[in-house]
């Protein structure tokens, strides 16, 4: 049977990712985080203390990422370290835009994930998964919500990892809003909807509601259900 391809791009905070995952679980799918990718390069510049993109781009090739399954779900590993808590801190979070810009990453990134693609049928999340990585996958989904629920999400999140978090919500729609201009207006691969995705507005759906829409359209589309 071929291999099939689901793609779930969105903004911080649509849902993406953990409607990603449950998806990739109901249909049998092998579930890809790209951003965690992302995240263990940023990782990597950090602990070497890059200064410069010519530094950074050094710095790819010594670099072995790898997305693992576990019974806690999907781990990231970083030549050999699970980074898995670790990428999700904040410092990481503030600097992932800059590092997901530089062309020489996202090329090094995009032959991953299509690699990964290429081995079984996935559902994989992102912000240009369904317009340059995987452009001819058979569903292509864009999920988005308001900024006022994508910041009460994240701002959530962020409490229940991290107690003592100081983070109001005025302070996290403040970031949000300035990732999504960072993301939809980089010169390399910029966040926007694929021609053919459908549009899913996540600001009043369930995770519930959400799953059950995107695993319905998956069985119209490419099993004719």
């Amino acid at each position: 049977m071929e291999a099939i391809i689901i793609t779930i791009d969105g903004p911080a905070g649509s849902g993406k990712s953990t409607t990603a995952k449950i998806v990739a679980e109901l249909l049998g799918y092998i579930y890809v985080d790209s951003g965690a990718m992302y995240r263990a390069v940023t990782l990597a510049t950090i602990r070497n203390k890059c200064e410069t993109i010519q530094q950074i781009v050094h710095l790819l090739n010594s670099l072995h990422i790898e997305l693992k399954m576990s019974p806690f779900g999907q781990r990231t590993f970083l030549n050999g370290e699970d980074i898995s808590e670790e990428i999700r801190e904040p410092i990481i979070t503030a600097k992932v835009s800059f590092i997901s810009s530089i062309k020489e990453v996202r090329t090094a990134m995009v032959d991953l994930q299509r690699k990964i693609g290429a081995q079984s049928s996935i559902v994989m999340d992102g912000r240009d998964i369904g317009t340059v990585v995987f452009p001819h996958a058979q569903l292509k989904i864009y999920m988005n919500a308001s900024i006022q629920e994508r910041a009460k999400r994240r701002l959530n999140q962020m409490k229940s990892k991290y107690s003592e978090s100081t983070s109001d919500i005025s302070e996290i729609t403040e970031q949000l809003t300035h990732r999504d201009y960072a993301d939809s207006h980089r010169e390399i691969d910029p966040l926007k909807a694929a021609e053919d995705a459908i549009m899913l507005d996540t600001t009043v759906m369930t995770i519930q509601e959400q799953c059950e829409f995107i695993v319905k359209k998956a069985k119209q589309l490419i099993y004719n259900e």
